[in-house]
């Protein structure tokens, strides 16, 4: 970890759900802590009790609950917000900061602005996922519910208003995507009959700026706090400020032109990821990028890539310029 913050990567990703593949144990996970407060690095967690949730898939599938919605219905808001309880913590016994990806659960919100009102260097991100899907997507019939199936789930459509307000209050810093596809064919159809087996992870990373844009229009957002949670804020959490995140002389022109009255409708026919279905399908937006530019130069022009091959760099990250 000591070498790898010196090369310039300062943040880590732990995961206390996963066991037997991912998971860290309460041991690793402070000892981790303990070496980020000494070298400035940053941990990333996956707050969920992974031990717990195996227990209730374990049972669910014996009572023959086999169907996508088990999925969100086993990995219990309760549990998020237990091991995001147990997470900060840790971290406050080490003296460090604490970063909690993809929160979807209000519970896990609370605990998050418990330790930001003690003071804590705590922080968390959502997902679109999480603000515009819910279990009802999960339930769809004839297995079309497998291709909502990430982790942390989806939640009841109850949870996306403190979703939102954390959002609004800075409980909750950044919006980012967890991007992580699987096609349905061959792929999420794994879990047919096993909804254990289902391949964990939707695709998303194409549609976040616009989807927080339509916040703007629907009123959840300002304009302003839309730029800070998917811009400004992930280049200051991760080091990268003022290179990126700013625009200012010296920095890296990293420039993108917005066209807010656009309307466009998101499609797997028409995304650019390789998968091949889209979690929103059919949605309707209000706002469209027309023109990127990277480092001063155009890579999406009128909507169309012109970047080319090379152009992208290497760009070692500073120690978090986020911190209370």
């Amino acid at each position: 970890m000591d070498l790898l913050v010196e090369e310039g990567v300062t943040s880590f990703k732990q995961f206390m759900a996963y066991p037997g593949v991912f998971y860290s144990d309460d041991g690793q996970i402070l000892r981790a802590m303990q070496r980020s407060a000494d070298n400035g690095g940053l941990i990333m967690m996956h707050a969920e009790n992974g031990i717990a949730i195996d227990v209730l898939v374990e049972q669910a599938l014996a009572r023959g609950e086999t169907d996508p919605r088990y999925h969100g219905e086993v990995r219990k808001a309760l549990l998020e917000a237990e091991a995001t309880h147990r997470a900060i913590k840790l971290a406050q016994v080490a003296g460090a900061p604490l970063y909690v990806v993809h929160v979807s659960a209000m519970e896990a919100v609370a605990e998050l602005a418990r330790a930001r009102d003690e003071g804590l260097n705590v922080f968390g991100e959502t997902c679109p996922q999480y603000l515009f899907l819910s279990t009802d997507n999960l339930a769809e019939p004839d297995f079309e519910g497998s291709k909502y199936v990430c982790s942390t789930p989806l939640r009841p459509k109850e949870h996306q208003a403190k979703l939102w307000q954390g959002l609004r209050t800075n409980d909750l810093q950044v919006v980012s995507t967890d991007h992580c596809p699987f096609c349905f064919v061959g792929q999420k159809e794994l879990g047919r009959g096993d909804f254990s087996k289902i391949p964990n992870g939707l695709p998303g990373v194409e549609n976040r700026m616009d989807l927080l844009h339509q916040a703007v229009v629907d009123g959840h957002i300002t304009r302003r706090r839309w730029i800070e949670i998917a811009c400004a804020t992930p280049a200051r959490m991760f080091g990268m400020y003022p290179k990126k995140g700013t625009i200012a002389p010296g920095a890296d022109a990293d420039v993108v032109i917005y066209d807010p009255h656009a309307e466009q409708i998101i499609s797997a026919e028409t995304h650019h990821m390789n998968v091949d279905y889209s979690a929103y399908e059919g949605k309707r937006l209000t706002g469209r990028v027309e023109t990127v530019l990277s480092r001063g130069e155009l890579v999406i022009t009128e909507r169309e890539y012109t970047g080319h091959a090379g152009h992208g760099t290497y760009t070692p990250r500073s120690t978090c310029q986020y911190l209370n």
